[in-house]
């Protein structure tokens, strides 16, 4: 199956990234390309491109389709986390712009076999961004305690269920243990009202989120490497982040707005004392949501949130 990913607003990043032709700019999270292409397409033979994904599917298609730009690509696997470590390795200290769409792609969404999906009842429970990682989705359902599940479906998936779903799934765990997605699936139904079920979407899509969050590390992986992604970025270079929860929004939100005033100092101080320094400034006031045509062309889309930092 070809690797696909709608890259959701698209035309709004590249757009809040102001490229420049001879710039640096990194894709943190490469997925199929789509960002990168465009910004690809934008730079001088002078630019240059860096591309990161730890998903090795993503690797190999975002290869082919970004080939005619080899002069000024280089594709790297590896968790954006490691960014700051990637780009010294390389001999890259400093960049001009930065891009991250936090989103899970439609290729892993619509592969049942790489087990993101609660739509496909045969799907194994996976959901590994990285098949390097030894854990799986299957782990945690299985081998968590009872309340280290609670935890998680709550924090991660912010369900009002989630003591009476970790009940129920370490109930009928003890029988067997639970492999597929339709498995998991039918033990949530079971715990969550059926008057809730018809109006709240599906049952099992914030216990399937909160485990693959859990999985990936992937509010860790953001909290921890924000401040060093500002810190990279040149005067005037600009990160674009692409959420699609409130969970990842909050932290992009609050880390930005603590670079552009990191003052500690106590409001009715005439001066800062504290000696912390702006960082540069936030650009988008309000996030940038996705247009209309956009949402009617895409329905993953609908929770999409682009926010913008700029380094002074």
């Amino acid at each position: 199956m070809e690797f696909s990913h709608y890259s959701v607003l698209l035309n709004e990043t590249i757009e809040q990234l102001n490229i420049r032709p001879d710039g640096i700019y990194v894709d943190g999270t490469l997925g199929g390309g789509g960002h990168s292409y465009q910004i690809l397409k934008r730079l001088s033979e002078k630019g240059r491109l860096i591309g990161i994904d730890q998903d090795a599917d993503a690797i190999r298609a975002a290869g082919e389709r970004l080939s005619e730009f080899q002069d000024r690509l280089t594709i790297i696997r590896s968790n954006y986390a490691n960014m700051k470590e990637e780009l010294h390795a390389i001999g890259v200290e400093r960049v001009d712009g930065i891009v991250l769409d936090l989103g899970v792609s439609s290729f892993q969404l619509d592969t049942p076999e790489r087990g993101f999906t609660y739509r496909d009842p045969d799907a194994p429970l996976d959901m590994r961004m990285d098949d390097r990682n030894p854990l799986t989705a299957k782990d945690i359902v299985n081998d968590y305690s009872e309340m280290e599940l609670f935890r998680i479906i709550r924090d991660y998936g912010e369900d009002k269920f989630a003591k009476n779903i970790a009940k129920h799934i370490a109930k009928e765990r003890q029988k067997k243990p639970i492999e597929t997605a339709g498995e998991l699936t039918e033990i949530i139904r079971a715990a969550i009202p059926m008057k809730v079920q018809v109006t709240g979407g599906h049952p099992a899509k914030r216990t399937f989120q909160a485990i693959r969050i859990e999985l990936n590390h992937e509010l860790d992986v953001l909290q921890d490497n924000l401040d060093d992604m500002i810190d990279i970025l040149n005067p005037g270079g600009r990160i674009c982040i692409i959420t699609f929860h409130s969970l990842e929004d909050r932290i992009v939100k609050s880390i930005f707005k603590k670079n552009e005033n990191p003052c500690t100092c106590p409001s009715d101080f005439p001066v800062c004392v504290c000696g912390k320094v702006s960082k540069g400034h936030v650009v988008t006031r309000k996030p940038i949501l996705p247009s209309e045509q956009e949402l009617g062309e895409n329905s993953r889309s609908k929770s999409a949130k682009l926010r913008v930092f700029e380094r002074s």
